[in-house]
């Protein structure tokens, strides 16, 4: 496992939006989105949508999925699943976990 990124409070990230750790923040080669998703849980897969360059991150959250910006590609926060075509390849997820109020990241760490 990865060693974690305090990446900030859970306050700093409204239910519903997403923010973007840059590769040069989170020691990979990705930029890694992370969601508060409708379900009050914490997410965090790659930023990029597997389909076509574009930051999930400035795309629709609907529960436990985004949907991408540029072609409605969708995908689960959870699993990083690609759910509907243009988008064929899933999203890598990274582990991130909540402790005493802040938000703790592992990245290339799996989420599941």
């Amino acid at each position: 496992m990865s060693e974690a990124i305090n990446i900030g409070s859970v306050d700093s990230i409204d239910e519903g939006e997403a923010i973007v750790i840059p590769s040069e923040d989170n020691g990979t080669k990705e930029d890694i989105a992370v969601f508060h998703a409708e379900d009050g849980n914490f997410y965090a897969i790659n930023d990029e949508c597997t389909h076509e360059t574009a930051s999930l991150a400035d795309g629709w959250i609907e529960g436990t999925e985004v949907e991408c910006p540029v072609h409605a590609a969708k995908f689960c926060l959870k699993s990083g699943e690609a759910l509907c075509l243009p988008a064929t390849v899933g999203a890598r997820t990274h582990k991130i976990e909540v402790k005493d109020g802040e938000l703790l990241l592992y990245p290339e760490t799996p989420a599941v």
